[in-house]
């Protein structure tokens, strides 16, 4: 019988006691000891290890005990958590939530030895998924209420919070101007509509040690006394705020406060920001590469985005099929030299690779605020889990808005990648309050190793299948269903293979070899259908064999390197 690992949590709010020699603490270990002798026969065994918080309240995870208990879960030294009530571990929905994410990522079930809460079989994983349905539910309503205040306040040009804009300062549900500041935001538009570049303008308030005013928000945190980037130059030349407007998603409405850019020099800017945004547009349509200016070497150079154009075997000279690459820039090698080849990573691998990672992130947003260390409030919280929904759902389809915003950029390593995120592109896109504070960057690493086959570079995880085949390999795909299809009209025996050869375009040679494929063990066609073959197993290598083998216990050796 498998020995199931179970340790004893046990917490008391108050110190009160703590000293008797037998406490609530003892009490509490007391009880769950003896549920999991009654459990004896299935195989529960107790860890000696003790896992006690004297004194400490249940409203934070910030507990010695408790921060050693999800150290084992991590390191997977338990199997069943056993408390004497569903409080002792915490008192918050938001941290119950975390913790069941915790626990489900560890394979790890928690048991309630006086309120019949048990994980480890169906009726409690029902249990549980209902309480976590209500409060999701909770949640949502909680959000769009929020949402619906929100919009009905900005209807009526409130201003419902936030950091104010460089210009003004909080007054009540409006803004009132700074006029020390005001004279710098009416400065910064009246050279931008004179040299009608913001790169100029930012190196020209540079060059004169212009810089971002300091200011003391209420919360006491300064902010400014940098130099001004493009990105807040960008902002403040598109805040509708400074003409006396307030914004909400795509609608603007009249503010209650004072307009400090009158709306003539407004407009002209936003005409002459537009004009500039449809030459990059323009400009950017050129290069459709995901990645392209974010993927990096480990030396630091960038990964160019490149495209060839090849034949399609067996088809005419005008069939041609596009492949992207990124490649790293080559310098000459010279006879002798050891450099290695310079990198060469299909799209189709490390695309999909990089969108699937994100993804993954954005399914745990409270994780994600937790690895970013955003401070945010809990009232935020249903609004912030319904924006990762979105951005995982977009992330499935294609999600270039997200990768784009999100990455700062990714670093190619022999055995990994390292995705560094961008604090900011996050806080964006779950509009987060622009106080929040954080580390400005995070890093999330992939493993994935880097292996040559041909010219190109594939990213081989850890279960040896390539980085790109989440899903069937199409070229593949088609070769098994052309390879059937043709055998079939030749084992009927009224057509030789030189005459369908003519008939389907395509050279005798090429056939021959395509036949072959109709042959494969039923095993591994099942594999290439689902997508799980091996990165070296390609169109390219399976046209290229010199001959299939009838014995399929060789063809897995020989294919699939069984």
């Amino acid at each position: 019988m498998k020995k199931i690992r179970c340790a004893i949590y046990t917490r008391k709010s108050s110190e009160e006691g703590l000293e008797q020699d037998f406490n609530s603490l003892d009490a509490q270990r007391e009880a769950c000891a003896a549920y999991i002798l009654s459990q004896a026969s299935e195989g529960w065994s107790l860890l000696p290890e003790l896992y006690d918080d004297g004194g400490i309240s249940g409203g934070t995870l910030e507990r010695p005990a408790l921060q050693r208990l999800l150290a084992d879960v991590d390191a997977g030294r338990i199997d069943i958590i056993v408390v004497y009530k569903v409080d002792r571990l915490t008192r918050s929905l938001l941290d119950f939530a975390k913790l069941v994410e915790t626990f489900d990522d560890a394979e790890v079930s928690f048991v309630s030895v006086t309120q019949s809460f048990n994980t480890t079989n169906s009726m409690g994983r029902l249990t549980l998924n209902m309480l976590l349905s209500f409060a999701q539910f909770e949640r949502e309503v909680t959000a769009e209420r929020i949402r619906d205040k929100l919009a009905a306040s900005k209807a009526k040009g409130m201003w419902m919070g936030g950091i104010p804009p460089l210009g003004y300062e909080p007054d009540g549900r409006s803004l009132k101007i700074v006029d020390e500041h005001a004279a710098l935001i009416r400065d910064i538009y009246a050279r931008y509509l004179q040299v009608g570049n913001v790169r100029i303008l930012a190196e020209e308030l540079l060059r004169e040690g212009i810089r971002v005013p300091e200011r003391t928000l209420t919360t006491g945190k300064s902010i400014g006394g940098g130099a001004f980037t493009r990105g807040q130059i960008y902002k403040i030349l598109s805040n509708p705020i400074y003409r006396g407007k307030i914004a909400h998603k795509d609608e603007v409405f009249e503010g209650q406060h004072e307009a400090l850019i009158d709306e003539d020099t407004f407009e002209y800017a936003q005409m002459k920001l537009a004009e500039k945004r449809h030459r990059r547009s323009t400009r950017n349509e050129r290069s459709s590469a995901l990645l392209a200016g974010l993927l990096f070497d480990e030396d630091g150079q960038v990964l160019q985005p490149v495209h060839t154009t090849k034949p399609v075997p067996g088809k005419p000279e005008s069939a041609s099929r596009r492949y992207r690459y990124y490649i790293q820039p080559s310098e000459p090698r010279g006879e002798g030299s050891n450099r290695p080849p310079a990198l060469r990573i299909p799209a189709c691998e490390i695309e999909p690779l990089v969108r699937k990672e994100l993804k993954a992130l954005f399914d745990k947003p409270l994780t994600l605020i937790e690895r970013a260390k955003f401070d945010v409030p809990a009232s935020l919280l249903p609004t912030i889990e319904v924006q990762c929904g979105r951005m995982a759902s977009d992330l499935v389809r294609n999600g270039r808005n997200i990768v784009r915003q999100v990455l700062h950029k990714v670093t190619v390593y022999p055995d990994r990648l390292v995705l560094t995120l961008a604090r900011s592109g996050i806080a964006r896109l779950l509009e987060l309050p622009s106080g929040c504070s954080g580390s400005e960057h995070l890093e999330h690493a992939v493993t994935a190793r880097l292996k040559r086959s041909g010219l190109a570079v594939r990213l081989i995880q850890a279960d040896g299948t390539s980085a790109g085949a989440t899903t069937p390999d199409m070229a593949l795909v088609k070769l098994i269903h052309q390879a059937r299809s043709w055998w079939d009209k030749l084992a009927q025996g009224d057509i030789r293979i030189a005459e369908l050869a003519r008939a389907e375009d395509v050279t005798a040679s090429y056939m021959t070899r395509v036949v072959r494929l109709a042959f494969l063990t039923p095993d591994m066609v099942d594999t290439i259908l689902v997508g799980n073959t091996p990165a070296d197993l390609t169109a390219e290598r399976l046209l290229k064999a010199s001959a299939i083998t009838s014995d399929w216990v060789k063809q897995r050796e020989e294919l699939l390197l069984v």
